[in-house]
């Protein structure tokens, strides 16, 4: 499966960059001084029809299959790394 690597600051209310590999996103955060969390996501399904066909994630609450739910959810299971300052 083909992933994009996406990179967002604390507090921040949108993505600051998106990365087709891990290693460019690195040398971006490292140019910047970047603080924040670079996360792999799945192209082409969402994080949550992903982790849940992987077995991540079960609902067990109606509210776990709502729109809501659904678009402001984020997996443990899915790669991430935290920058502080640029430094991994």
């Amino acid at each position: 499966m083909s992933t994009v690597w996406i990179f967002t600051g604390p507090k921040a209310p949108f993505p600051a960059g998106a990365f087709a590999s891990r290693a460019t996103a690195e040398k971006w955060i490292q140019q910047h001084g970047l603080s924040g969390t670079l996360t792999a996501y799945p192209l082409d399904v969402g994080a949550y029809d992903w982790a849940v066909a992987a077995g991540h994630f079960t609902p067990r609450k109606e509210d776990q299959r709502s729109a809501e739910f659904i678009q402001r959810f984020s997996s443990a299971s899915q790669e991430h790394h935290h920058y502080e300052h640029g430094r991994a």
